[in-house]
C-alpha cells in the first residue's frame, strides 16, 4: 500500500513534464529541450523496459565497517519503462523502480533518464553509453518525503540487455553508493 501511494505521488510529480507541449523554436534552450525530450519519449517510445536491480555497493573508504556489515547491498526489486533512440543515437527513458534499500526498505525511484551513445565497433549491437537521470525517491528513514535526483548514468549494452549504473555522491556514512541494474528493452 506504501509503495503504491510513494508511485502516485512520483507520478503527480513527473505530470508537468509529461503534457508539456512541443517547441518548435530552433534554439530552445535546454529546459525546453529537456521537456521536450520527456514527452516526446512519454508519447512516442519505441521500447518497452524491463528494470532487474542487480547491485549496490557502499564505498568502503566513505563508511565505518560497521555500518557496511550491516548494509543490504543486494538490492531485490523490478521496474517498468519505455524508450527511445533518437536521430542521433542517444537513449532516452523513463521509469519507475522499487528496490530494497540499504536498510533492508522499499524504495521508490521514478525520473527520466539520457545517454549519449557510442557504438565503437563493427557490429552496432553493441554500445556504451553516458549521460543522467532526473527522477523522484522516497525512502523509509526519510519518512518517504519526495526527494528529487540528478544522478550520472553510464551503461554497457548488446542487443536488447543492458548494465546500466549510477553513483549517488555523498558524505562519510551517508551516499557514496553504487547501483546498477540490467535494462532489458522490448
Amino acid at each position: 500500500m506504501i509503495i503504491r501511494k510513494h508511485f502516485l505521488i512520483i507520478a503527480l510529480l513527473m505530470l508537468p513534464w509529461l503534457v508539456t507541449p512541443p517547441v518548435s523554436a530552433a534554439d530552445k534552450g535546454w529546459f525546453n529541450t529537456f521537456t521536450d525530450n520527456v514527452a516526446e519519449t512519454w508519447r512516442q517510445p519505441e521500447h518497452y523496459d524491463l528494470y532487474v536491480p542487480a547491485i549496490t555497493w557502499h564505498a568502503r573508504f566513505a563508511y565505518d565497517k560497521e555500518k557496511t556489515d550491516r548494509y543490504n547491498e543486494r538490492p531485490w526489486g523490478v521496474g517498468f519503462g519505455q524508450s527511445r533512440w533518437d536521430d542521433k543515437g542517444n537513449w532516452h527513458g523513463l521509469y519507475m523502480m522499487a528496490f530494497k534499500d540499504s536498510f533492508n526498505k522499499w524504495e521508490p525511484i521514478g525520473g527520466y533518464g539520457w545517454e549519449k551513445t557510442w557504438r565503437p565497433l563493427e557490429d552496432d549491437n553493441f554500445r556504451l553509453g553516458l549521460g543522467f537521470t532526473a527522477g523522484v525517491t522516497a525512502r523509509e528513514n526519510w519518512h518517504y518525503i519526495p526527494i528529487p535526483v540528478l544522478l550520472p548514468l553510464a551503461s554497457i549494452g548488446y542487443g536488447p540487455a543492458t548494465f546500466q549504473m549510477t553513483y549517488i555522491p555523498g558524505s562519510y556514512n551517508n551516499g557514496n553508493v553504487y547501483f546498477a541494474w540490467m535494462r532489458f528493452q522490448f
